[in-house]
């Protein structure tokens, strides 16, 4: 369940909160302000480090505020956590196709989308070079478009006039 918006999310976004923190995701949820939901999610984050969908919830709302270094954080270290209970390589470019299935929901699946958001982040910081090296590799493990990159693309196009 993707704990802001209520909808089904497990495949996508690193499945459910553990119960020990739940308290302050729903907290997190109904906040007045962005920074009070950032704080609870922070520290949700602490009390379950090892929890990917916090990440999600993280560098989601650090994004939506143009926070985009302290998204790309919470990204990279999502990542990490992802990257680790998928048992891929600790360097994402020394992922490739046969270390997981990218299509099933899981951890691999997550470090395949925030490898995506990534990408994302590092356009809307101007690194056009590193999110196209991102977006290289999520197109790799991803070559039916499950993940919906062809945006990130299509921005990327536009960044540079066509």
């Amino acid at each position: 369940m993707n704990i802001l918006t209520g909808e089904s999310s497990t495949d996508l976004f690193g499945g459910d909160v553990p119960p020990q923190v739940k308290a302050l995701v729903e907290q997190a949820r109904v906040a007045e302000t962005p920074g009070r939901a950032l704080a609870l999610l922070w520290t949700a984050q602490v009390c379950a480090p090892n929890c990917p969908s916090l990440y999600y919830l993280l560098y989601k709302l650090h994004a939506r505020h143009g926070d985009y270094d302290q998204a790309e954080q919470a990204a990279l270290r999502g990542l990490e956590v992802a990257a680790e209970q998928a048992h891929l390589p600790d360097d994402w470019r020394a992922v490739t196709a046969g270390m997981a299935d990218f299509e099933a929901p899981g951890a691999a699946r997550f470090w395949l989308f925030t490898l995506k958001a990534l990408a994302f982040i590092r356009l809307r910081l101007q690194d056009v070079d590193a999110a196209r090296l991102y977006l290289s590799k999520v197109l790799e493990l991803d070559p039916q478009g499950g993940t919906g990159a062809g945006v990130i693309e299509a921005l990327i196009a536009g960044s540079q006039g066509g």
